[in-house]
């Protein structure tokens, strides 16, 4: 049987789940008003997903469900509770981030998928392999993992893969992105991004104090792999993105991409694309595009395509000479010397100065603005195009076949055998069959009212007919086609076995719990001097760190830093494992999973305060009858992001980063690059997380962390020297008391 690669659409509310289904997808992702990665857009409440599922499930498309934030521990019975719910009406499968949510599906809900969130940050084998190991149907792979590695993920590891084919790009790797919650106080794992990559910044030598550039230099353009359908069929599943854009845009993106898959790529598929939003189109890493080639930094917002130029202006106005239609109310963007001008064109005049409603060649507009002459102009809404988007839903695209078997004589009831999508019915009618007096109802007249199945999903096939001699009216004939369409549909929608999640068995894993101990993270040979020499036990620095997304795993003897799955399930049987932050460990159950699959240490992510550790470490003595081993960075730049794009290679500084330091900079401050020998980079908080005043108010915590990225020598001593003295003072005093209230947040933060 071959394999049919699914279509996988995005839907932020009805009207774009129903313009997605009519034009091909074959599945539906979407989220609720809570625990999804978009917060903001529309979303479903239960009753409005249930008969989302329901319109969905009668036209064979599959729905997915995104919990894909992470959950802290006050959530967690909410967040169970919105997993039974789903299973209840139906859901095909949840999209996951947090460990918690994915263990509580796969082990109370086999019927339900669990599918493993690109926030997730799955980019290789070993952590293909360690979620398909743990139970999960299908692994949504970083946008960064290339084409031929998808194909060698897919041919050794065997489970269902899905992959983004289109829509917009995050800058960082999923779930690696804290900007937008450091800066901008929203953050983007709770589902609340407010897009700090889209900003203009400025990009400075901070050794020598030259301004490289001002430009939109983190924003990325839309991904756009159409012309690759054939090598993407690899996956199991293409994913458009765009839960946040409108039905037309989803409409659109489908029936290009659905065009594409049955019938192959057409360059037209481009220009009807273009005809949408879209921030100008990059392969992506996928298809290995140029790194210098991945950003549009001249404007993060729909860029339009190009339609013309002004050429002229006199009396009639300004002249527009054009290479595609320009029509009356459509919306354009002029390139007017680098500042846009965007109107709508109401009036529209040929060179007689007659209105008319649309040219493909020369026209005149007028407008207030003073236009250059050689300006660009580019179409930002195409009206007659939407026109026609608008009239692709709803609508049926692929009916699902009836076949009917008819029996009955006189004096008895009518018995319809039904065969549809492989379920068998059958029903009778409430009226009893007659003689016909004149001219009896034949199999020509029963299918012509049969056929009548335009409001359904359905169309009829064949019939077979085998009354003779009577007469059926036709008003009873509709009346049993609108009988028999209930019934399908009940067959159809018929509910899974009921559940009840049963309690989950944990095991008895813990840890001594002792005075907090130091652990140092170094960027540079210095800092691990310093640290060294300072008599730290705990150094994390090249050789023993393996950073999330790095998946060329070196030999490794003792302790080694993990950032990502891959490297917990590489080293998880031969070495002393510590999990980074980058696990966006927030919840007891994720903390005892991590340590259940090797983690020796458990990092804590970022995005957690006082009080809610002090609930986790609660929660995990009630429930695993033990401690937690946690660590917990208390000072240092945090990585504000990690990316493999570069922004010194996009301004042909490549190897500079070896000479200088470079920094963006933006209204509120400035963020610290840091490039990696791979040409990676990682992009840090300008400010400095300092905890030190806080140190005696957290409890629990085994050890906290120094995270020195940027620091010379000297600077690198002052900072361990300072926490080494804070914590001989707290053991001194035995300013650890479990008793002490540490409810609020941790907010302090020093330039």
């Amino acid at each position: 049987m071959i394999k049919l690669t699914e279509l996988l659409a995005p839907a932020g509310n009805m009207e774009a789940l129903i313009a997605a289904i009519s034009n091909g997808a074959n599945a539906i992702y979407l989220g609720m008003n809570k625990f999804g990665a978009r917060a903001y857009a529309n979303n479903f409440d239960i009753n409005e997903l249930a008969k989302a599922i329901e319109y969905a499930h009668l036209r064979n498309v599959r729905i997915f469900v995104t919990m894909n934030t992470i959950i802290f521990d006050e959530e967690l019975n909410d967040a169970y509770h919105q997993i039974d719910e789903l299973y209840k009406i139906g859901a095909d499968g949840i999209i996951v981030q947090d460990l918690a949510l994915f263990s509580y599906i796969v082990n109370n809900y086999p019927l339900m998928e669990a599918h493993c969130s690109t926030q997730m940050g799955i980019d290789d084998l070993e952590g293909t392999l360690l979620f398909k190991e743990l139970g999960a149907k299908r692994v949504v792979l970083s946008r960064e993992v290339p084409i031929e590695k998808i194909k060698e993920i897919k041919e050794k590891a065997k489970i269902p893969l899905e992959i983004f084919v289109h829509g917009a790009l995050c800058v960082s790797y999923s779930g690696n992105c804290l900007m937008s919650g450091l800066i901008g106080y929203r953050s983007g794992n709770r589902g609340r991004c407010v897009g700090s990559c889209r900003k203009e910044y400025e990009l400075i030598n901070k050794t020598t104090g030259e301004v490289i550039t001002k430009s939109y230099i983190l924003s990325m353009k839309d991904l756009n792999t159409i012309e690759n359908i054939d090598k993407l069929k690899i996956a199991d599943s293409l994913k458009i993105e765009g839960r946040m854009k409108e039905p037309l845009y989803v409409a659109n993106v489908i029936r290009q991409y659905r065009e594409a898959l049955d019938h192959g790529y057409k360059p037209i598929m481009q220009r009807n694309l273009a005809k949408t939003f879209n921030r100008t189109y990059t392969k992506g890493y996928i298809f290995h595009e140029d790194k210098r080639d991945v950003t549009n930094v001249s404007r993060p917002n729909n860029f339009g395509f190009k339609i013309g130029f002004i050429s002229k202006k006199n009396k009639l106005g300004y002249e527009l000479t054009l290479n595609d239609e320009l029509n009356q109310n459509d919306i354009i963007r002029i390139d007017n010397a680098g500042v846009d001008v965007n109107l709508s064109v109401a009036k529209l005049y040929d060179s007689n100065d007659n209105l008319i409603s649309k040219s493909n060649s020369k026209c005149y507009i007028r407008v207030k603005e003073k236009l250059e002459i050689g300006s660009t102009v580019y179409k930002t809404k195409d009206t007659k195009y939407s026109d026609f988007l608008e009239k692709t839903y709803p609508n049926e695209y692929r009916r699902i076949g009836i076949n009917l078997v008819v029996y009955g004589e006189v004096d008895s009831p009518l018995t319809i055998q039904a065969m549809c999508d492989g379920k068998e019915l059958f029903i009778e009618s409430d009226f009893i069959l007659e003689k016909a007096s004149n001219r009896p109802t034949n199999k020509a007249q029963f299918s012509k009212q049969f056929d009548r199945l335009n409001d359904t999903p359905y169309k009829l096939n064949e019939v077979e007919f085998y009354p003779e001699g009577v007469f059926i009216p036709t008003a009873k004939l509709n009346e049993l086609r609108r009988k028999l369409v209930l019934e399908i549909n009940k067959e159809r929608l018929a509910p899974r076995p009921s559940v009840e999640p049963k309690p989950y068995k944990y095991e008895n894993i813990s840890f001594e719990s002792h005075y907090p101990t130091l652990s140092v993270f170094c960027n540079t040979e210095a800092q691990a001097r310093a640290a060294r020499n300072l008599g730290i036990d705990i150094i994390y620095y090249k050789d023993n760190v393996v950073r999330r997304n790095e998946n060329k795993y070196k030999e490794i003897t003792g302790d080694v830093l993990v950032g990502g799955y891959g490297g917990l399930y590489k080293y998880r049987n031969t070495n002393n494992i510590s999990t980074d932050f980058s696990f966006n460990a927030v919840n007891f159950k994720s903390v005892y999973m991590l340590h259940k699959l090797g983690a020796k240490r458990v990092c804590l992510s970022h995005e957690i305060n006082e009080g809610e550790i002090e609930g986790l470490i609660n929660d995990y003595r009630k429930n695993v009858g033990g401690n937690p081993n946690l660590e917990m960075i208390v000072y240092g730049r945090a990585d504000m992001m990690f990316t493999t794009y570069c922004p010194l290679k996009k301004n042909n500084l490549c190897g500079k980063c070896k000479d200088s330091l470079y920094t963006l900079r933006e209204e509120y401050g400035e963020f610290p690059i840091i490039s990696h020998e791979d040409c990676t980079c990682t992009i840090l908080n300008g400010k400095i997380l300092n905890l030190i005043d806080d140190l005696e108010r957290i409890k629990g915590v085994n050890t906290f962390r120094l995270q020195l990225t940027i620091e010379d020598y000297e600077e690198s001593v002052k900072v361990i020297n300072m926490f080494k003295d804070k914590l001989k003072d707290m053991h001194k005093t035995k300013l650890f008391n479990k008793d002490t209230d540490t409810r609020g947040h941790f907010n302090k933060e020093i330039l």
